[in-house]
């Protein structure tokens, strides 16, 4: 049948058509929405290659924080020693006679800021030391 001179369309094309608007509708909504907003504390920081590889072998580098070897503090005691900066560590990382036996290698002031830079996101105001 025809209303001033058009065609009614089929229920099978409404059909067919609030079938394909209905996702599109949803999309254009979602897309207008603000992403949900995450704080740095509950990102996970990424762990640089050089940390991983050559600090990794004694120190526990990220969570559950448990070092490979006993005696090597975790890097979340040490990003959480008082007074300690990007600065301070990356000054201490510089001079190697700074380092314990175990250590006996340098650092470039590149790699140094990296190892630094990664430690300090570890810091966290609620720590508290491990017995």
């Amino acid at each position: 049948m025809s209303i001033r001179g058009l065609k009614r369309p089929s229920r099978q094309k409404d059909t067919m058509r609030t079938l394909i608007s209905l996702p599109l509708a949803a999309l254009a909504v979602s897309a207008c929405q603000p992403l949900a907003s995450t704080s740095s504390a509950s990102q996970k920081p990424r762990v640089p290659t050089l940390v991983q590889g050559v600090c990794g072998d004694c120190h526990a580098v990220q969570r559950p924080f448990q070092s490979p070897n006993p005696d090597a503090p975790s890097f979340e005691a040490i990003a959480n020693s008082a007074g300690l900066t990007e600065d301070t560590l990356s000054a201490w990382l510089l001079d190697a006679h700074n380092y314990p036996e175990q250590m006996d290698f340098e650092l470039s002031e590149a790699e140094a800021r990296e190892v630094a830079d990664y430690l300090v996101t570890l810091q966290r105001e609620d720590y508290t030391p491990e017995p």
